[in-house]
């Protein structure tokens, strides 16, 4: 196969297989915003994409799909227990969301991690052209920027990391911190969706390996010289075009109504739309929901929430025991506070096509987003894009890389249940002139800094580093 020019490496191809009409298997673009950011780029620069095919012990070749050349790395059904579901998802995702579920150290999930990324490293090497570039993506990722630097140090590396970074206090606990800051370092732009998220890295980096960091500049040993990373931040954003494209549609619009309808006509509905993670604070925002029904400050005839959480990593033990606990809390609710036409919490445990997600965030009077800590939050972002008629309230968690940009939403922190409480109220209370002035001010900043340009911004810094 033709080297590329372009080589994205993520922990999944930009496809999913499916069932054809004639019970046939094909390959369908995965929706989410990385695709949706590099998908038309790609097809244009002689792109390539490494990753993993979703599926164990699956031995695939090159392809072609949607324009895009795809380079499959195979996982066996071990390698997916240790290295994604272990090392990725039970270590390394809740150590970097602030240890709100204890992370688990094995050393057997480390080697499978380094084995892996390793696999990916050399499928990323062999695939990118002399002098091209390769951009790396996320937490289960992190060693493949040095791995590949070993292997093709011609190229020019980016990494990209979609999650939070945590506080050195925190990260230190990892028994493999230094090997994971080398990993980053490998790359010649290191990207983070907040600058508070840099500064973290930044200073476990002076602190854990005593490398000279001067502003977002890091200077590191390079055989017998020294080259310069740079880390900073680069906030993610989406796609606003399919999202203001079904707000205008008539039959989104009317399915809109539809569920309103469903529900009642309530007042206000409110809504919540989350994996199902224990990052997420949806316990937090459905008791302080409950505990504003049960003051009576709303009425289960006025007030409706909507909670859709879709189904997430089933085989973790900690995402059993949150379903568990999230379900019983809702059931206690309606159970003390339904009546035969209304009820308090409409629980939804399944994921929705992106028209039914547009006509739920045009039903609803009132998004929560209460994540105790995230990356960024593209669902606040998407529900401002499509509020075309500038009404709508976002509460939105300081804890969330969106609430460095949405400065217009009511802002709360999910750990304080009085506080939330209030800023539920602030929202539901609130006068449609000043839903409009924050809802104006909140489209701006969203429509102006799109996923395109998150994309072409961190691509600009590679090609200044590519230039030096």
């Amino acid at each position: 196969m033709t080297a590329a020019d372009f080589v994205v490496v993520a922990n999944r191809l930009p496809v999913d297989r499916v069932e054809g009409p004639d019970g046939e298997e094909i390959w369908r673009t995965s929706p989410g915003g990385l695709v949706a950011a590099l998908e038309p780029m790609m097809r244009n620069v002689n792109g390539a994409w490494v990753g993993w095919a979703g599926q164990a012990d699956v031995e695939l070749e090159p392809f072609e799909a949607g324009g895009i050349r795809l380079i499959p790395v195979a996982l066996s059904a071990e390698e997916v227990a240790e290295y994604y579901e272990g090392f990725a998802n039970d270590t390394i995702w809740p150590l970097y969301h602030d240890v709100i579920a204890p992370p688990q150290y094995h050393r057997e999930w480390w080697d499978a991690y380094v084995t892996v990324n390793r696999r990916f490293a050399e499928a990323a090497a062999a695939t990118a052209a002399p002098e091209g570039t390769v951009w790396v993506h996320d937490y289960q990722l992190q060693l493949v920027p040095q791995m590949v630097r070993e292997l093709r140090p011609d190229v020019t590396i980016g990494y990209f990391h979609h999650i939070p970074f945590p506080a050195h206090g925190l990260y230190a606990q990892l028994p493999w911190r230094d090997q994971v800051l080398r990993g980053l370092l490998g790359a010649d732009v290191i990207g983070f969706q907040r600058a508070q998220d840099a500064t973290y890295f930044l200073t476990a980096v002076r602190r854990r390996l005593r490398y000279e960091v001067k502003g977002a500049h890091v200077s590191v040993p390079d055989g017998d010289g020294v080259r310069t990373a740079m880390a900073r931040a680069f906030p993610i954003s989406i796609d606003t075009t399919p999202y203001l494209e079904l707000a205008a549609r008539e039959d989104v619009r009317a399915r809109a109504a539809e569920i309103r309808a469903s529900l009642g006509n309530p007042k206000r509905i409110l809504l919540g739309v989350d994996r199902l993670d224990y990052t997420k604070g949806i316990r937090h925002r459905i008791k302080a929901y409950g505990e504003l029904l049960a003051e009576g400050r709303l009425k289960v005839e006025d007030v409706t929430l909507v909670q859709v959480a879709s189904p997430s990593r089933e085989r973790v033990d900690a995402y059993v025991h949150l379903r568990d606990e999230i379900e019983l809390a809702v059931s206690r609710i309606n159970g003390d506070t339904d009546t035969m036409g209304h009820s308090a919490i409409r629980y939804l445990h399944q994921g929705f096509p992106r028209e039914e997600m547009v006509a739920l965030y045009l039903a609803a009077d009132v998004m929560l987003v209460t994540a105790l800590r995230d990356g960024m939050n593209l669902v606040a972002k998407e529900y401002v894009a499509t509020r075309v008629d500038d009404r709508g309230v976002l509460v939105l968690s300081e804890f969330t890389g969106a609430a460095d940009e949405l400065r217009q939403a009511v802002r709360v922190n999910p750990h304080d249940i009085e506080g939330l409480k209030d800023a539920i109220m602030t929202a539901v209370e609130m006068t449609p002139t000043e839903q409009g002035r924050r809802m104006r001010s909140l489209r701006r900043r969203v429509l102006d800094n799109d996923v395109d340009a998150w994309s072409s911004s961190f691509l600009a810094a590679l090609s200044e580093v590519r230039g030096r």
